[in-house]
């Protein structure tokens, strides 16, 4: 299905974007548009016989050179793409001459860049030509270029030049130094070296020529050798030129120009080398696919996002990572930013995990350049730049040149205060770690860079004795509209994190691999005493948290700084700060990009502090219409989508959607032409699956509770998770109104059961024994009473209202609840560890089988978050259809979610559900969920179900039918 775009000319179809007309004042945002690529390389869409004031480019991976002021910058390479027409004396060129008919198109699903042209020459002599491209993901040092040439009005002399263009530049600036070129039996070559850096490149070329009869010569002007050749053309003749090109570098080879001569020398023809490309294409996409049915532009805008991120991963190289301009364009010179692991790396997580370890790969070859900066500052540890490049120093630029003469030099801070980075990559580490189960890298590189990175931060924050806190200041967060704020909370809690899992890595380290742990024991001098001191300053690490609002305030002071109406300046077409200016924007509560809320989004996924439904609806509520959505940051958008997406707010979140998707296609921040917005690109992803798609993740597998953009039909994708694939074929479902306020009881109507919802501990297993221990553990280290009888109040709630309960007035912080809910929870897995299927309380295997032989569809409806685990280790997990567990919803027992929402999971009206429960506060959600309900244990704790049972010995689904059809309705 086509979807003709308002923007210029563009055809969006299934898998290909489409121009139907060339636009000169479009030209380096098409050029960026248009890339083409395969992770080694990047090369713009630039057309073959050149354009003035364009912009053409190829950037290698790692290849940066030095710079002035900006320090490095990957380097414009040697262009490929040359070739020269010339018809009867008259050069094929777009602003000479008449464009009869064009086209463009860029296949996504084969990564082919085509154009096709009907060109009327000065002296009205018209010629079809079709150009074609592609770099070849089967061999990522090949590349294909192809021209169809046909005469449709005259006979005469048509002469092509085929070239490598040695003088590349980055806007104005050569990299690279000629040091030999010439000629082979297959074709021409070209050896270059950078000026600063010393890398050595070596490309070679081939042509072939089908259709006529034509010697080929090799011409070799310094710095540009080139194939030519002269024919004779007739009207409806069509003749093709094929080029092949290999490329090499001294970064993985050391005879760069030998290997390119080598490999051309062998290679098999151009229709064979296409066929290559598009086969690796059709395994890429296999897996990486995101489809989506009902909305045309929203299913291309996603799969050509995720494009641009494909053809910018390393597959080789585990040394280079992905720049904030991808392989795309001149932006940012090609440094790497947070981008690549909060934004870009879950897509490569979980759907290409071998890419994603590259990408982090990257961050454990860089530590010592982390080190240098940490050293630097006069902190320990490491201390990632906030850019980076080759060796993982600062390349942050200190100044931004103005772009009028009599300007001021502007200073860039984030070099010096942006220091979150640190935890960043920690947390996509740790990440990357759950999802692949990769203890092997793990223990090599990842557990080193969460470590060091902690020794880091124990060494920058600072002690506020009158306060009895650690607090962060002098930092810029997420946030970039406000420089130097001290306790941003979004730095405070993500670090804070960051420390808590340093805990947990230390510990499984000496744990699974003790003689790894010795050596970094003594490389990064860790002892007792520095687990003592993280897990001291995360418990009194300050987080300006409002408990009773769930507010937070995005940094010390930020509620006290002026108001503004964004409103009010609407309609605009520029960021707030360029309206306002710097020291004026750094005054108000405005925004770049999400703060607070980004930090909500980060702590969405396993509902850690401070991601609750009340706190995600305060802030949103006072952050969103306070964010420069549309000109601030590219960032913002695709997170507002997701975090919308959980609010409910399913409108907004598919405008939020649809604002990023079309960033660059459609220009819509005027910058596409500096490179591709890669972190968007990666948001984008995530918008779609985290949000639209509703994936949360558990220890077996990934679980979807989708919500649908209205018109969409059906979304389909996979992941990988823990050595297995799962796909999804997500379809519109009927969603539960508002849950019940009241919590008014009432009993089913008389629908048949479809559904049997169980719960646990207590039911189908008794770890209640387990959790008994682990909360007195965790009172008798703090000093506070606790016995069975005080535990049987705990019996059926979540963890942290369990705690409130147990701490009763005794007065903690919230960082120092949150650690205890985490030991207490790191104790209850300990005990648990060795449950098998013997654990199962008498009858339960035997109703199990029984429903499932009468095609009664099951679920877990546990409040527990260590509910999969426990299914897992009963060995029951064949004969569950559904989990809902602690992680599911927001809003606990005795609230009726989590149950509605293993109804939704279970395809099963509310009215034909059943729920099995042994606690008052289950048995309330269940009645309040308008479902069944049957208690099992005393009827002073569950008589309020429709039927009440000791337990579960003896009973059959046919006696339970009967005993319900005597309930009171």
């Amino acid at each position: 299905m086509n979807k003709k775009s308002d923007y210029n000319q563009l055809i969006y179809t299934d898998w290909i974007l489409i121009e139907t007309a060339f636009d000169p004042d479009q030209l380096h945002s098409r050029e960026t548009i248009f890339t083409i690529g395969n992770g080694y390389l990047g090369t713009r869409g630039s057309f073959e016989e050149g354009y003035i004031r364009a912009l053409p480019a190829t950037f290698i991976n790692g290849v940066y050179d030095h710079v002035p002021v900006v320090y490095t910058e990957l380097a414009n390479c040697p262009d490929w793409l040359p070739l020269i027409l010339n018809i009867n004396g008259d050069r094929f060129r777009f602003h000479e001459g008449e464009i009869l008919q064009y086209d463009r198109q860029l296949d996504l699903r084969q990564g082919i860049l085509s154009r096709s042209v009907r060109w009327c020459s000065p002296t009205g002599q018209t010629i079809d030509i079709e150009f074609e491209r592609f770099a070849s993901l089967a061999d990522q040092h090949v590349l294909g270029q192809r021209c169809q040439i046909t005469p449709v009005n005259f006979d005469g002399v048509v002469e092509i030049q085929a070239s490598i263009n040695g003088y590349p530049e980055n806007q104005g600036f050569n990299h690279w130094e000629a040091i030999d070129q010439g000629k082979t039996a297959a074709g021409i070559w070209l050896h270059s070296r950078t000026r600063g850096s010393r890398i050595d490149i070596g490309m070679a070329a081939r042509v072939v020529l089908l259709g006529t009869e034509s010697a080929l010569q090799v011409h070799t002007a310094p710095g540009y050798p080139t194939i030519t050749a002269t024919f004779l053309a007739t009207p409806q003749q069509t003749v093709t030129v094929e080029k092949v090109v290999t490329v090499f570098t001294s970064r993985e080879i050391s005879q760069p120009v030998s290997a390119a001569q080598e490999k051309l020398a062998h290679l098999p023809d151009y229709i064979t080398l296409r066929q290559a490309n598009a086969q690796a294409w059709d395994e890429v996409w296999h897996y990486s696919d995101v489809a989506i049915e009902g909305d045309s532009k929203a299913a291309f805008a996603i799969r050509y996002n995720l494009f641009q991120l494909l053809i910018a991963a390393p597959r080789h190289d585990e040394k280079v990572s992905i720049p904030a301009k991808t392989l795309s364009g001149f932006g940012y010179r090609g440094h790497i930013f947070w981008d690549t692991e909060i934004f870009i790396l879950p897509f490569f997580i979980f759907t290409q995990p071998a890419l994603g370890r590259n990408l982090l790969s990257y961050r454990y070859h860089t530590l010592n350049g982390a080190r240098r900066k940490a050293s630097h500052y006069g902190y320990k540890g490491a201390m990632y730049a906030w850019e980076s490049a080759v060796t993982g120093d600062e390349v942050t630029p200190r100044w931004s040149l103005p772009s009028d003469f009599y300007g001021n030099d502007i200073r860039i801070w984030c070099r010096d205060h942006e220091i979150h980075i640190s935890s960043d990559i920690s947390y996509a580490v740790w990440y990357y770690w759950q999802a692949t189960g990769d203890h092997e890298w793990m223990q090599r590189c990842g557990a080193e860079i969460i470590l060091d990175t902690a020794i880091f931060w124990a060494s920058r924050v600072e002690f506020n004795s009158e306060q009895d806190r650690y607090e962060i200041l002098g930092v810029i967060g997420a946030d970039e509209y406000h420089e130097f704020v001290h306790n941003n909370t979004f730095t405070n809690r993500i670090v804070q994190w960051h420390l808590e899992k340093a805990v947990i890595v230390n510990d499984w380290l000496h744990q699974s691999f003790p003689e790894r742990a010795k050596e970094l024991d003594e490389q990064l001098q860790l002892n007792p005493e520095t687990k003592s001191q993280w897990q001291q300053i995360a418990a009194k690490l300050w987080i300006p948290y409002d408990s009773s609002t769930g507010l937070i305030e995005q940094f010390q002071g930020f509620f006290q700084l002026e108001d503004i109406n964004l409103n009010d300046y609407e309609p605009r077409t520029q960021s707030m700060q360029a309206i306002l200016g710097i020291e004026k924007t750094n005054k108000l509560q405005v925004l770049k990009q999400p703060d607070v809320l980004m930090l909500l989004y980060m702590m969405r996924e396993l509902g850690d502090f401070p991601y609750n439904q009340k706190s995600l609806q305060a802030n949103w509520d006072y952050y969103a219409p306070r964010t420069d959505i549309t000109y601030g940051s590219s960032l913002g958008p695709a997170i507002h989508a997701i975090l919308a997406s959980d609010l409910g707010k399913r409108a907004e979140a598919y405008q939020r959607f649809m604002q990023a998707a079309m960033i660059d296609l459609e220009d819509t921040r005027g910058n596409t032409a500096d490179g591709i917005h890669g972190a968007n690109a990666g948001g984008i992803w995530q918008a779609v699956v985290f949000g639209f798609g509703g994936i949360k993740l558990r220890d077996s597998r990934p679980a979807a509770n989708p919500h649908l953009p209205q018109g969409w039909t059906g979304l389909r994708f996979k992941l990988h998770w823990r050595g297995e694939w799962h796909e999804f074929n997500l379809r519109p479902q009927i969603t539960q109104g508002e849950s019940h306020k009241g919590l008014i009881l009432f009993a089913p109507s008389s629908s048949p059961i479809h559904g049997v919802i169980f719960d646990l501990d207590g039911v189908l297993t008794d770890t209640a024994e387990y959790h008994y221990l682990a909360w007195r553990k965790l009172a008798d280290e703090e000093g506070i009473e606790f016995n069975r009888g005080a535990n049987e109040a705990l019996r059926g709630i979540s963890r942290r209202a369990s705690l409130m309960l147990i701490i009763k007035n005794k007065k903690y912080s919230e960082s120092q609840i949150q650690a205890m809910l985490a030991r207490k929870n790191r104790y209850y897995v300990e005990m648990i560890a060795n449950i098998t299927p013997k654990d199962l309380l008498p009858g339960a295997i035997a109703l199990l089988d029984e429903l499932r032989q009468q095609g009664i569809k099951i679920a877990i409806g546990s409040a527990s978050k260590n509910a999969q685990m426990v299914v897992e280790r009963l060995g029951i997990a064949d004969q569950v259809d559904a989990i809902a567990d602690g992680y599911s919803v927001q809003q606990p027992k005795p609230a009726p979610d989590l149950f509605l929402y293993a109804a939704e999971q279970l395809g099963v009206p509310p009215k034909q559900c059943l729920v099995i429960e042994d606690a008052a506060a289950g048995i309330e959600a269940a009645l309040a969920a308008g479902m069944w309900a049957v208690g099992l244990g005393p009827c002073e704790r569950v008589g309020a179900a429709h039927v009440v049972l000791p337990s579960l010995a003896g009973v059959t689904w046919a006696g339970l039918q009967a005993q319900l059809s005597k309930a009171v309705v």
